[in-house]
């Protein structure tokens, strides 16, 4: 039997297995993106898969401690795009 990783909301503070949330990572070249896949290079932070974490961290933000890297305002608006549209094609 394999074992799932488990990971922790940079908002709530929950554990949970990895595919129950949704990764942020920086790349390398400081970009911050959102990674569907789970699998991208570079620094990763996690939230949990719900619109209350999401508004929660856009008021907070809480990712540039997870992702140990300050995090602009245009990143922060065009990550906010991006998982917004991910949990609505969820529901």
């Amino acid at each position: 039997m394999k074992k799932t990783p488990l990971r922790m909301c940079v908002i709530c503070r929950t554990k949970a297995d990895k595919r129950d949330f949704i990764r942020i990572v920086l790349n390398k070249d400081e970009t911050v993106t959102f990674d569907p896949t789970g699998k991208v290079s570079g620094r990763g932070a996690y939230l949990c898969r719900n619109e209350k974490c999401i508004m929660a961290e856009l008021k907070a933000h809480k990712l540039s401690k997870g992702l140990r890297h300050p995090i602009t305002e245009a990143d922060y608006e065009q990550l906010a795009k991006e998982l917004l549209a991910q949990c609505a094609n969820e529901v």
